[in-house]
């Protein structure tokens, strides 16, 4: 019997080194993307959480009685529960109004309708051109009373408007309500904060960092109760006891910044994320907005779809939300904001 010996191709063995060493590139170029989505200062608090202060048990009741006001008496508000969307503006204005606040109204035709963004802001002291953004929007979707999303959000606005009422900061800070944020206007030349944010490009406003407030909420102990888009949940928690800073890549930086302080003075969990801006979620607040802009923005979120089991539903009331940890994030926020607002003070 002979045998036969196949000749090798003479470059078949650089060709099989060449597959590897491409696929090895790709394995270190995906490695150093998932780095710069998953890596963050400081570490997420774990174990026990402190008692309330005093003053952030005060805060727990703030937030219970405004979102109590926005979902539970106001309820459903947008351009079709229109005497409702009125209603939420007039009490965001005059909580605003009395915490010492000049308020100013945006105003413009969405759906037929006169709807305002409403603006209050305490001027900077040493940056005042340059401006830190805190916003949250106050309509609802339809068919929903929006206590989580996102009569949160506007509670922790007016509870940190109130307190930076009449402090200095070395850079301004302005506290926008926002209106039609969401579906039909969501994502479209209508959305109150997009209306907004092309007037702050065109008359030249230098916004350096806005922080979006959307659904803030949600929090649960048990293993599986938080969610991910494919591939993240091999790279974060399980568990949905944690709050979310989350920008895209661009704004990786500002990611960081927020959440460094978070950790380094709040003690409750925290995960950050700067994902590319394809990722469902990366987008879905206001801070997109102000990316369309030009502006450098994030989300702080407990993930609402993700986490919440009644969002955009009927049953997004009031008795929902766990005010308690819903006050430690607050009052972290807080922290955030001054660092933000005052980059010439030293670190604590």
């Amino acid at each position: 019997m002979r045998f036969r010996i196949k000749p090798v191709p003479r470059f078949a063995g650089l060709a099989s080194w060449g597959a590897v060493l491409r696929l090895a590139v790709l394995g270190i170029l995906l490695g150093g993307l998932i780095a710069m989505i998953v890596k963050m200062p400081g570490r997420s608090h774990q174990g026990p959480l402190p008692p309330l202060t005093a003053q952030e048990a005060a805060l727990s009741s703030e937030l219970r009685q405004d979102v109590q006001k926005l979902s539970g008496e106001i309820g459903e508000r947008n351009t079709v529960c229109y005497r409702e969307l009125t209603a939420a503006a007039d009490f965001i204005e005059a909580a605003l109004t009395e915490s010492g606040y000049q308020v100013f109204r945006h105003e413009y035709v969405a759906a037929g309708r006169l709807c305002r963004n409403l603006i209050a802001e305490t001027r900077g002291t040493k940056l005042p051109e340059e401006i830190i953004v805190v916003g949250a929007h106050y309509d609802s979707v339809l068919g929903c009373p929006g206590a989580n999303d996102n009569a949160s959000g506007v509670a922790a606005l007016l509870a940190l408007a109130r307190r930076f009422a009449g402090k200095p900061n070395e850079r301004t800070i302005r506290f926008v309500a926002f209106v039609n944020e969401e579906p039909p206007h969501f994502l479209t030349r209508r959305m109150g904060s997009l209306v907004y944010a092309r007037l702050c490009r065109e008359r030249g406003d230098k916004i350096v960092s806005m922080l979006s407030l959307e659904t803030i909420g949600c929090y649960f102990d048990s293993k599986g109760s938080q969610k991910y888009p494919w591939p993240f949940s091999f790279f974060y928690p399980a568990t949905g006891n944690f709050v979310g800073f989350v920008g895209n890549l661009a704004n990786r930086k500002l990611v960081a910044k927020a959440i460094g302080v978070f950790r380094r003075e709040t003690a409750f969990p925290s995960e950050g994320a700067a994902l590319p801006g394809l990722v469902p979620g990366v987008g879905w607040s206001d801070h997109w907005s102000f990316w369309k802009c030009g502006y450098p923005g994030i989300m702080v979120t407990d993930t609402a779809p993700y986490r919440y089991p009644h969002y955009h539903e009927l049953t997004d009331t009031p008795e929902q939300l766990d005010y308690e940890r819903m006050t430690r994030v607050v009052a972290g926020l807080g922290r955030v904001i001054a660092r933000l607002a005052n980059p010439g003070r030293p670190s604590t």
